[in-house]
Protein backbone atom coordinates (compact mmCIF):
# COMPACT_ATOMS: atom_id res chain seq x y z
CA UNK A 1 0.00 0.00 0.00
CA UNK A 2 1.54 3.36 -1.02
CA UNK A 3 2.55 5.77 1.73
CA UNK A 4 -0.05 8.48 2.33
CA UNK A 5 1.20 12.00 1.67
CA UNK A 6 0.61 14.62 4.36
CA UNK A 7 -1.33 17.72 3.40
CA UNK A 8 0.66 20.98 3.74
CA UNK A 9 -1.36 21.89 6.86
CA UNK A 10 -0.74 18.52 8.55
CA UNK A 11 2.95 18.69 7.61
CA UNK A 12 3.29 22.05 9.37
CA UNK A 13 1.54 20.70 12.48
CA UNK A 14 3.83 17.66 12.53
CA UNK A 15 6.93 19.90 12.33
CA UNK A 16 5.56 22.17 15.05
CA UNK A 17 5.06 19.24 17.45
CA UNK A 18 8.55 17.85 16.86
CA UNK A 19 10.85 18.86 19.69
CA UNK A 20 13.79 20.89 18.36
CA UNK A 21 17.40 20.03 19.10
CA UNK A 22 19.05 22.02 21.94
CA UNK A 23 21.12 24.12 19.51
CA UNK A 24 18.31 24.59 16.98
CA UNK A 25 18.30 28.26 15.90
CA UNK A 26 15.56 28.03 13.27
CA UNK A 27 13.63 31.28 13.15
CA UNK A 28 10.02 30.91 14.30
CA UNK A 29 7.01 33.19 14.03
CA UNK A 30 4.50 33.43 16.87
CA UNK A 31 0.82 34.42 16.54
CA UNK A 32 1.55 37.73 18.27
CA UNK A 33 4.34 38.45 15.81
CA UNK A 34 2.06 37.60 12.90
CA UNK A 35 -0.43 40.21 14.06
CA UNK A 36 2.30 42.80 14.61
CA UNK A 37 4.14 42.32 11.33
CA UNK A 38 0.96 42.14 9.23
CA UNK A 39 0.57 45.90 9.69
CA UNK A 40 3.83 46.47 7.79
CA UNK A 41 2.72 44.62 4.66
CA UNK A 42 1.31 46.42 1.65
CA UNK A 43 -1.00 45.45 -1.21
CA UNK A 44 -1.09 47.25 -4.56
CA UNK A 45 -4.33 48.03 -6.35
CA UNK A 46 -3.05 50.91 -8.50
CA UNK A 47 0.20 52.24 -9.91
CA UNK A 48 2.59 53.11 -7.09
CA UNK A 49 5.40 55.62 -6.81
CA UNK A 50 8.92 54.33 -6.36
CA UNK A 51 9.46 56.16 -3.07
CA UNK A 52 6.37 54.48 -1.59
CA UNK A 53 7.71 51.01 -2.39
CA UNK A 54 11.27 51.26 -1.12
CA UNK A 55 12.14 48.54 1.40
CA UNK A 56 8.59 47.19 1.40
CA UNK A 57 7.14 43.69 1.47
CA UNK A 58 4.20 43.34 -0.91
CA UNK A 59 1.83 40.56 0.15
CA UNK A 60 0.29 39.75 -3.20
CA UNK A 61 0.45 37.52 -6.24
CA UNK A 62 3.39 38.62 -8.40
CA UNK A 63 1.19 38.66 -11.50
CA UNK A 64 -0.99 41.33 -9.89
CA UNK A 65 1.77 43.32 -8.18
CA UNK A 66 4.20 43.60 -11.10
CA UNK A 67 1.82 45.64 -13.24
CA UNK A 68 1.63 48.33 -10.54
CA UNK A 69 5.39 48.86 -10.14
CA UNK A 70 6.89 52.05 -11.62
CA UNK A 71 8.61 51.89 -14.99
CA UNK A 72 12.38 51.91 -15.37
CA UNK A 73 12.97 51.62 -11.62
CA UNK A 74 14.74 48.31 -10.94
CA UNK A 75 18.54 47.89 -11.02
CA UNK A 76 18.67 44.18 -10.21
CA UNK A 77 16.07 41.41 -10.50
CA UNK A 78 16.58 38.19 -8.56
CA UNK A 79 13.88 35.56 -9.05
CA UNK A 80 13.65 32.16 -7.38
CA UNK A 81 10.31 30.97 -8.83
CA UNK A 82 8.73 27.59 -8.09
CA UNK A 83 10.68 24.95 -9.97
CA UNK A 84 8.96 22.60 -12.35
CA UNK A 85 8.19 19.96 -9.72
CA UNK A 86 5.46 19.06 -7.25
CA UNK A 87 6.08 20.79 -3.92
CA UNK A 88 4.07 22.30 -1.05
CA UNK A 89 4.65 25.78 0.37
CA UNK A 90 2.51 26.12 3.50
CA UNK A 91 -1.08 25.82 2.19
CA UNK A 92 -0.08 26.18 -1.48
CA UNK A 93 0.93 23.30 -3.71
CA UNK A 94 2.66 23.39 -7.09
CA UNK A 95 2.59 20.53 -9.55
CA UNK A 96 5.07 19.70 -12.27
CA UNK A 97 4.03 20.25 -15.87
CA UNK A 98 5.47 19.73 -19.31
CA UNK A 99 8.51 21.77 -20.33
CA UNK A 100 6.36 23.71 -22.79
CA UNK A 101 3.81 24.57 -20.10
CA UNK A 102 6.54 25.66 -17.71
CA UNK A 103 8.06 27.87 -20.40
CA UNK A 104 4.67 29.52 -20.94
CA UNK A 105 4.34 30.12 -17.21
CA UNK A 106 7.82 31.67 -17.02
CA UNK A 107 7.03 33.88 -20.00
CA UNK A 108 3.76 35.07 -18.43
CA UNK A 109 5.48 36.86 -15.54
CA UNK A 110 9.01 37.47 -16.87
CA UNK A 111 7.63 39.49 -19.78
CA UNK A 112 6.03 41.84 -17.24
CA UNK A 113 9.41 42.71 -15.73
CA UNK A 114 10.66 44.35 -18.95
CA UNK A 115 8.69 47.50 -18.19
CA UNK A 116 10.15 47.99 -14.70
CA UNK A 117 13.81 47.15 -15.41
CA UNK A 118 16.35 49.85 -16.14
CA UNK A 119 18.38 49.50 -19.38
CA UNK A 120 21.44 48.82 -17.19
CA UNK A 121 19.71 46.17 -15.03
CA UNK A 122 20.88 42.61 -14.40
CA UNK A 123 18.61 39.59 -14.07
CA UNK A 124 19.28 36.37 -12.15
CA UNK A 125 16.86 33.43 -12.52
CA UNK A 126 17.09 30.29 -10.37
CA UNK A 127 16.29 26.76 -11.46
CA UNK A 128 17.25 23.12 -11.23
CA UNK A 129 18.17 20.59 -13.91
CA UNK A 130 14.49 20.10 -14.79
CA UNK A 131 13.71 23.78 -15.34
CA UNK A 132 17.01 25.16 -16.62
CA UNK A 133 16.25 24.51 -20.29
CA UNK A 134 13.04 26.53 -20.02
CA UNK A 135 14.81 29.37 -18.19
CA UNK A 136 17.46 29.50 -20.92
CA UNK A 137 14.91 29.68 -23.72
CA UNK A 138 12.62 32.29 -22.14
CA UNK A 139 15.46 34.33 -20.66
CA UNK A 140 17.21 34.71 -24.00
CA UNK A 141 13.91 35.75 -25.54
CA UNK A 142 14.07 39.03 -23.62
CA UNK A 143 17.61 39.50 -22.30
CA UNK A 144 21.28 39.07 -23.13
CA UNK A 145 22.68 35.86 -21.65
CA UNK A 146 25.92 36.36 -19.70
CA UNK A 147 26.49 33.10 -17.83
CA UNK A 148 25.05 30.17 -15.93
CA UNK A 149 26.13 29.73 -12.33
CA UNK A 150 26.00 26.27 -10.82
CA UNK A 151 26.12 26.07 -7.05
CA UNK A 152 26.53 23.02 -4.84
CA UNK A 153 23.70 22.47 -2.37
CA UNK A 154 25.90 20.23 -0.18
CA UNK A 155 22.89 18.32 1.07
CA UNK A 156 20.24 15.98 -0.24
CA UNK A 157 19.35 12.34 -0.13
CA UNK A 158 21.22 9.74 -2.09
CA UNK A 159 19.65 8.07 -5.11
CA UNK A 160 19.80 4.36 -5.89
CA UNK A 161 19.10 4.54 -9.62
CA UNK A 162 20.35 8.03 -10.47
CA UNK A 163 23.02 10.58 -9.61
CA UNK A 164 22.43 12.39 -6.33
CA UNK A 165 20.87 15.79 -6.99
CA UNK A 166 23.03 18.34 -5.12
CA UNK A 167 23.29 21.37 -7.41
CA UNK A 168 21.16 24.17 -8.77
CA UNK A 169 21.58 26.75 -11.51
CA UNK A 170 21.31 30.52 -11.55
CA UNK A 171 21.09 32.07 -15.02
CA UNK A 172 22.68 35.50 -15.36
CA UNK A 173 21.18 37.90 -17.93
CA UNK A 174 21.42 41.62 -18.58
CA UNK A 175 18.99 43.97 -20.27
CA UNK A 176 21.74 45.50 -22.42
CA UNK A 177 25.51 45.59 -22.90
CA UNK A 178 25.79 48.31 -20.25
CA UNK A 179 25.54 46.71 -16.82
CA UNK A 180 27.20 46.62 -13.39
CA UNK A 181 29.65 43.91 -12.44
CA UNK A 182 31.92 44.62 -9.46
CA UNK A 183 34.37 41.74 -9.70
CA UNK A 184 36.54 43.15 -6.90
CA UNK A 185 33.60 42.96 -4.50
CA UNK A 186 33.17 39.18 -4.80
CA UNK A 187 36.65 37.77 -4.44
CA UNK A 188 36.91 34.35 -2.80
CA UNK A 189 39.50 33.66 -0.09
CA UNK A 190 40.80 30.11 -0.45
CA UNK A 191 43.29 28.15 1.60
CA UNK A 192 46.53 27.56 -0.33
CA UNK A 193 47.39 23.89 -0.77
CA UNK A 194 50.53 24.43 -2.87
CA UNK A 195 52.32 27.58 -1.59
CA UNK A 196 54.54 28.40 -4.59
CA UNK A 197 57.20 31.08 -4.21
CA UNK A 198 59.03 33.35 -6.63
CA UNK A 199 62.48 34.63 -5.63
CA UNK A 200 61.74 33.42 -2.13
CA UNK A 201 58.50 35.40 -1.87
CA UNK A 202 54.92 34.09 -1.81
CA UNK A 203 53.42 33.98 -5.30
CA UNK A 204 49.89 35.43 -5.14
CA UNK A 205 49.23 34.29 -1.57
CA UNK A 206 49.71 35.60 1.95
CA UNK A 207 50.62 33.93 5.21
CA UNK A 208 48.32 34.69 8.14
CA UNK A 209 47.96 33.41 11.67
CA UNK A 210 45.14 31.15 10.46
CA UNK A 211 47.10 29.72 7.53
CA UNK A 212 48.06 30.51 3.94
CA UNK A 213 45.38 32.07 1.71
CA UNK A 214 44.96 33.56 -1.72
CA UNK A 215 42.23 35.73 -3.20
CA UNK A 216 40.74 34.32 -6.39
CA UNK A 217 38.34 35.74 -8.93
CA UNK A 218 34.81 34.34 -8.77
CA UNK A 219 33.89 31.61 -11.21
CA UNK A 220 30.50 30.25 -12.31
CA UNK A 221 30.96 27.17 -10.11
CA UNK A 222 30.16 27.89 -6.46
CA UNK A 223 31.20 25.22 -3.96
CA UNK A 224 31.60 27.54 -0.95
CA UNK A 225 27.89 28.09 -0.14
CA UNK A 226 26.18 26.30 2.74
CA UNK A 227 22.43 25.67 2.58
CA UNK A 228 20.79 27.02 5.76
CA UNK A 229 20.24 24.32 8.36
CA UNK A 230 18.86 24.11 11.90
CA UNK A 231 21.89 25.42 13.80
CA UNK A 232 22.35 28.51 11.60
CA UNK A 233 20.72 31.76 12.80
CA UNK A 234 19.47 32.58 9.30
CA UNK A 235 17.55 29.31 8.98
CA UNK A 236 13.74 29.35 8.62
CA UNK A 237 11.07 26.75 7.93
CA UNK A 238 10.78 27.78 4.28
CA UNK A 239 11.43 24.63 2.20
CA UNK A 240 13.53 26.30 -0.51
CA UNK A 241 15.33 29.06 1.39
CA UNK A 242 18.41 30.45 -0.36
CA UNK A 243 21.56 31.16 1.70
CA UNK A 244 22.41 34.76 2.58
CA UNK A 245 25.95 34.19 1.31
CA UNK A 246 24.62 33.25 -2.14
CA UNK A 247 22.55 36.43 -2.40
CA UNK A 248 25.44 38.52 -1.10
CA UNK A 249 27.58 37.40 -4.03
CA UNK A 250 24.93 38.38 -6.56
CA UNK A 251 23.99 41.68 -4.93
CA UNK A 252 27.59 42.83 -4.45
CA UNK A 253 28.56 41.87 -8.00
CA UNK A 254 25.57 43.31 -9.85
CA UNK A 255 24.48 46.38 -7.90
CA UNK A 256 25.80 49.44 -6.10
CA UNK A 257 24.88 50.90 -2.74
CA UNK A 258 21.49 52.58 -3.00
CA UNK A 259 20.38 50.52 -6.03
CA UNK A 260 16.89 49.02 -6.04
CA UNK A 261 16.53 45.22 -6.06
CA UNK A 262 13.32 43.36 -6.89
CA UNK A 263 12.46 39.82 -5.81
CA UNK A 264 9.04 38.79 -7.19
CA UNK A 265 9.06 35.43 -5.33
CA UNK A 266 10.54 36.57 -2.04
CA UNK A 267 9.80 33.43 -0.01
CA UNK A 268 11.51 33.80 3.36
CA UNK A 269 13.01 37.15 2.33
CA UNK A 270 16.71 36.37 1.95
CA UNK A 271 17.07 38.81 -0.96
CA UNK A 272 15.50 41.64 1.02
CA UNK A 273 17.49 40.89 4.18
CA UNK A 274 20.84 40.77 2.38
CA UNK A 275 20.00 43.90 0.38
CA UNK A 276 19.39 45.72 3.64
CA UNK A 277 22.62 44.44 5.18
CA UNK A 278 24.56 45.60 2.12
CA UNK A 279 22.89 49.04 2.05
CA UNK A 280 20.74 48.48 -1.05
CA UNK A 281 17.04 49.25 -1.40
CA UNK A 282 14.59 46.45 -2.12
CA UNK A 283 11.07 45.41 -3.01
CA UNK A 284 9.92 41.91 -2.09
CA UNK A 285 6.74 40.31 -3.43
CA UNK A 286 5.38 37.20 -1.73
CA UNK A 287 1.85 35.77 -1.88
CA UNK A 288 2.01 33.84 1.41
CA UNK A 289 1.12 36.10 4.34
CA UNK A 290 2.97 34.01 6.89
CA UNK A 291 6.20 34.18 4.94
CA UNK A 292 5.67 37.93 4.42
CA UNK A 293 5.55 38.38 8.19
CA UNK A 294 8.65 36.22 8.51
CA UNK A 295 10.41 38.55 6.07
CA UNK A 296 9.52 41.53 8.25
CA UNK A 297 10.86 39.78 11.33
CA UNK A 298 14.14 38.98 9.57
CA UNK A 299 14.43 42.57 8.36
CA UNK A 300 14.02 43.86 11.90
CA UNK A 301 16.65 41.42 13.15
CA UNK A 302 19.06 42.61 10.46
CA UNK A 303 19.39 45.93 12.28
CA UNK A 304 21.12 44.27 15.23
CA UNK A 305 22.69 41.35 13.32
CA UNK A 306 24.09 42.78 10.06
CA UNK A 307 26.77 40.14 9.45
CA UNK A 308 26.55 37.51 6.70
CA UNK A 309 27.93 34.06 7.45
CA UNK A 310 30.89 33.30 5.22
CA UNK A 311 31.48 36.95 4.24
CA UNK A 312 33.91 39.05 6.25
CA UNK A 313 36.61 41.67 5.73
CA UNK A 314 35.27 42.41 2.25
CA UNK A 315 35.84 38.89 0.90
CA UNK A 316 34.02 35.56 0.76
CA UNK A 317 35.69 32.83 2.77
CA UNK A 318 35.81 29.31 1.43
CA UNK A 319 33.50 26.90 3.22
CA UNK A 320 34.74 25.39 6.50
CA UNK A 321 37.88 27.53 6.70
CA UNK A 322 38.99 28.76 10.11
CA UNK A 323 38.57 32.40 9.12
CA UNK A 324 34.94 31.89 8.17
CA UNK A 325 34.17 29.89 11.29
CA UNK A 326 35.72 32.37 13.72
CA UNK A 327 33.90 35.30 12.18
CA UNK A 328 30.58 33.45 11.88
CA UNK A 329 30.43 33.05 15.65
CA UNK A 330 29.74 36.78 15.81
CA UNK A 331 26.41 36.25 14.04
Amino acid sequence: MPKQLLTPEKSLIKRAKKKPAPRNRTLKLSRAEMLRYKDRLIHLSASARKKDLLDKTICQDSFDALRHLPENSIDLLFADPPYNLTKAFNARRFRSSSLEQYEAWLDSWLSQTLRVLKPTASVYLCGDWRSSAAIHRIGTKYFQLRNRITWEREKGRGARANWKNCSEDIWFFTVSSAYTFNVGEVLLKRRVLAPYTENGQPKEWTSESEGRFRLTHPSNLWTDVTVPFWSMPENTEHPTQKPEKLLAKIILASSRKGDLILDPFAGSGTTCVVAKKLKRRFIGIEIDERFCCLIEKRLQMADSKPLIQGYADGVFWDRNTFGQQSRSKKT
